[in-house]
């Protein structure tokens, strides 16, 4: 049986509580919830803007997949955690653009879940977390 994997980059925000930014155990990497920070600095980026943050955020979390191996092409699925359902076509059009940008033509695309929640800090529009599995 393959053992666990702490994946660490300082191209993504350091985790701020008590988990990795991500790991992998055989072919499987899980990236943790990514938010809009400056990987070098920590801050929030891109108040009030949830299309910026969501940008931010898909990078953060492709930093994550990179130092684990992986691509945004070998992702299954990502969850996105919104704060108001207003925000979902902003949202969606910055996905959109970014997987039209990381994936190759013809690509199968990840699954989604966009789920309406409360989040850690009140800056944080948005948070994104993927799972990935390599061959």
């Amino acid at each position: 049986m393959s053992e666990k994997t702490e994946i660490r980059t300082d191209q993504a925000p350091a985790p701020a509580w008590v988990f990795s930014q991500g790991v992998r155990k055989g072919p499987i990497l899980q990236v943790s919830g990514q938010g809009p920070q400056d990987p070098e600095t920590g801050a929030y980026l891109h108040e009030g803007d949830v299309q910026a943050q969501t940008r931010r955020t898909l990078e953060n979390v492709r930093a994550v997949l990179t130092a684990g191996g992986a691509s945004v092409a070998d992702v299954l699925m990502f969850r996105v955690y919104l704060t108001e359902r207003a925000h979902f076509a902003a949202m969606n059009e910055a996905y959109a653009a970014f997987l039209a940008e990381h994936l190759p033509p013809g690509a199968v695309k990840p699954c989604r879940t966009t789920v309406f929640v409360g989040l850690p800090h009140e800056a944080m529009l948005v948070e994104i977390d993927a799972q990935a599995v390599l061959d």
